[in-house]
């Protein structure tokens, strides 16, 4: 992915990100730039989309790690989450991201 894509966060998902998760919007664009692996899509049946929501875990520029969720329309992104990942997604990325 280039880093000239558009990745934009609608208000309420900015809103979520920092009450519910504590996560800034630059945090999740340190993610994107830092990601070393690739993108994983997430196939569990309640979290279909359409387009397909894909995700990845990277750290931010303070080290802090990260599972961003998000879709691509066209040349953009949108972000759905950001959040600390658990051991499990951790564990389920490293296997198949790299």
């Amino acid at each position: 992915m280039s880093l000239d894509l558009h990745i934009k966060c609608s208000e309420a998902v900015l809103e979520k990100l920092r009450d519910k998760h504590g996560v800034s919007y630059t945090e999740v664009i340190q993610c994107f730039i830092n990601r070393g692996g690739g993108f994983l899509e997430d196939l569990r049946e309640d979290h279909k989309t359409n387009p397909v929501t894909e995700w990845f875990i990277a750290e931010s520029h303070n080290g802090r790690k990260l599972k961003v969720c998000f879709v691509q329309v066209g040349t953009g992104i949108d972000v759905k989450t950001a959040y600390e990942p658990n051991s499990e997604e951790i564990r389920i990325y490293d296997a198949k991201a790299y």
